[in-house]
C-alpha cells in the first residue's frame, strides 16, 4: 500500500461549483486537490453551447464551455497551488480518521488525508418507467449532450423529447443546430417549466410543445422506431416515429460521499432530493465539508459556480487563511439576485428548508 497523500483541501468534482470553489481557495494560498471522475475538467459547462443569461459576473452572454475556459485560465495563475487528476473517483470516505480512497483509472488505487472537503458532485439523471425503456435510442438528456458537444456525434435522425424545462428546451435547440428533427417536446404538467425563450426558439422553428402529455412505450425490438404517446387529460393514444427518445425528466444530487462522511441530511423537494443542511457559508453538519453546485440542489450552472466560491473560499478560511468577509457578502448578494423572481421561488422555499443559522460547534 503506497503512503498516504495529504492535501488542505480536497475538491471533489470538477465542473462549475468544483473549479470556481479551488480558484477561490487557491487564490488565498491553500494547496488544493481536485478530483474528477470524468475525462475532462467543466463538468455540464463543457456541454453547454448555449450563451448563459444573468449578470455580468457569471459571465452572462458567453457560451458554457468558454466559461470552462476562463475557470480553468483562473486556476493556472494560482501557480502549483491546484493540482487536478481526471478520470479519478473518490469511492469512499472514512469518518473516523478523514481518509478518502481515491482511483484513478482502473489501475492506481490510494488514500487521500484532506484537511478540508468541499463535495462538488453534481447531480444524476433522472429516469421514468414506461415499456421498453432499456432498448438502444432511449437516452439521457446528458448523454445526448455528450454525444453532440463533447464527441461530435448526433444520436439519431429524428427526436421525441420527454421534458419541457431549460435541459429539454435547450437540447431539442442544439440538436436541431446539428441538423436533427425533432418530432415533439412532451410535458406531463400543465405549463412549460424552462425559460419562455427557450421555448420561442423551437417553437419558431415548428417543433410543437405538448403539455400535459406523456409517453406511454418506446416501439421497436433491437432499437428505437417509434413511440406510443397519451394525453393525459383524456387518455387518447398516438403514435410518435422516431428513433430517438431522449428523457430530460430532471436530476437528482449525487450525495453518496455525504451520506457516507454522516451528513445531517433532509428530503426537500424543491431542491430535487435529498440535499445536506448547511450554514450560510456552505459548511455541513460535518465541521470539515462543505457543499456547493448541484449536490446542494438541482440550480443554473452560474449558482453553481458562486456557491463553489463561497465554499473555497470558507473552506480555505476555516485553515486560517485570510478571508475578506466583505466577499462573502458579496457572493451572497449574487447568489441572492440569481435567484430572485418568480423562477427562483421554487428554490428559495427549499433553501430555507435546507439553512441553520449556524452549527452548534464541536
Amino acid at each position: 500500500m503506497s503512503e498516504i497523500r495529504k492535501t488542505d483541501i480536497l475538491v471533489v468534482g470538477g465542473g462549475a461549483a468544483g473549479l470556481s470553489a479551488a480558484a477561490e481557495a487557491a487564490s488565498l494560498g491553500a494547496k488544493v486537490t481536485v478530483l474528477e471522475s470524468d475525462l475532462h475538467l467543466g463538468g455540464q459547462l463543457v456541454k453547454q453551447t448555449h450563451k448563459f443569461f444573468g449578470s455580468k459576473d457569471e459571465h452572462a452572454g458567453t457560451r458554457g464551455y468558454k466559461i470552462a475556459d476562463i475557470i480553468l485560465d483562473e486556476i493556472r495563475a494560482c501557480g502549483d497551488k491546484v493540482e487536478a487528476f481526471t478520470n479519478t473517483s473518490v469511492i469512499g470516505y472514512y469518518k473516523n480518521d478523514g481518509i478518502v480512497t481515491v482511483m484513478r483509472g482502473e489501475e492506481e488505487y490510494y488514500k487521500l488525508l484532506p484537511k478540508k472537503i468541499v463535495m462538488a458532485t453534481g447531480a444524476q439523471e433522472r429516469i421514468i418507467p414506461f415499456p421498453n425503456n432499456d432498448i438502444p435510442g432511449v437516452y439521457g438528456a446528458g448523454a445526448v449532450q455528450t454525444l453532440m458537444n463533447v464527441y461530435g456525434v448526433v444520436p439519431g435522425k429524428r427526436v421525441l423529447m420527454i421534458g419541457a424545462g431549460n435541459i429539454g428546451l435547450i437540447v431539442s435547440y442544439q440538436l436541431m443546430q446539428a441538423g436533427v428533427e425533432i418530432a415533439a417536446v412532451l410535458e406531463a404538467l400543465p405549463k412549460i417549466g424552462g425559460y419562455w425563450v427557450h421555448a420561442a426558439k423551437i417553437r419558431r422553428l415548428g417543433v410543437p410543445i405538448l403539455l400535459r402529455h406523456t409517453i406511454k412505450a418506446a416501439l421497436g425490438a433491437d432499437m428505437v422506431d417509434g413511440a406510443v404517446v397519451q394525453d393525459i387529460e383524456t387518455g387518447e393514444l398516438s403514435h410518435v416515429e422516431c428513433d430517438v427518445i431522449c428523457l430530460a425528466v430532471g436530476l437528482t444530487p449525487t450525495n453518496e460521499m455525504l451520506w457516507q462522511a454522516g451528513c445531517e441530511m433532509r428530503y426537500i423537494p424543491q431542491l430535487c432530493g435529498h440535499v445536506p443542511l448547511r450554514d450560510p457559508k456552505l459548511r455541513t453538519s460535518h465541521p470539515d465539508i462543505w457543499i456547493a453546485g448541484d449536490a446542494a440542489g438541482i440550480e443554473e450552472a452560474s449558482s453553481a459556480m458562486v456557491e463553489g466560491r463561497i465554499a473555497g473560499l470558507a473552506a480555505a478560511q476555516s485553515l486560517g487563511f485570510k478571508a475578506d468577509e466583505g466577499k462573502f457578502d458579496e457572493y451572497h448578494e449574487r447568489l441572492a439576485a440569481l435567484r430572485r423572481g418568480e423562477a427562483g421561488e421554487k428554490i428559495r422555499s427549499g433553501l430555507a428548508l435546507a439553512q441553520v443559522d449556524d452549527w452548534r460547534d464541536e
